[in-house]
C-alpha cells in the first residue's frame, strides 16, 4: 500500500497489533474522507455556422460599436467600459446559446 507524502491520510489511519492471528501481519484500516464535487452537467453552445451563430456574432460587433470609449483617460472609466462589454457579452451568449447536456461522449 502506497499513500502519499503529506497526506491526510497519513494521519487518519488505525494499526491493530492485538488483531494478528497466525501470521505476523496486523491489520490495517484507513479512513478517506471523500468530498462531495459539483460535476457540471450542462453547457451552453452556439451551432457553428448556424443563424445564431451569425446573430451573435453581428450582435457583439454592435454591442462593441454602441460602448462609449470617448473617455479612456482613468482606470475607472476603463473598468466601467469593461464591465458593460462583460454585460453586453453575457446577455447576447444566453440569448442565442442553448442548453445541452454533458456526457461523457461530448466533444470539448
Amino acid at each position: 500500500m502506497f499513500l502519499r507524502y503529506r497526506s491526510e491520510e497519513l494521519n487518519n489511519h488505525s494499526i491493530y497489533s492485538n488483531w494478528h492471528l497466525a501470521s505476523d501481519h496486523a491489520p490495517l484500516t484507513i479512513i478517506i474522507p471523500i468530498v462531495e464535487k459539483h460535476i457540471q452537467t450542462k453547457k451552453y453552445i452556439i451551432v457553428k455556422d448556424s443563424e445564431k451563430e451569425k446573430t451573435f456574432v453581428n450582435e457583439v460587433i454592435q454591442a462593441i460599436k454602441d460602448i462609449d470609449m470617448s473617455d479612456l483617460s482613468n482606470v475607472i472609466s476603463l473598468k466601467k467600459i469593461v464591465c458593460a462589454f462583460t454585460y453586453f457579452m453575457g446577455r447576447i451568449w444566453k440569448k442565442n446559446s442553448k442548453i445541452v447536456n454533458i456526457t461523457k461522449h461530448s466533444k470539448s
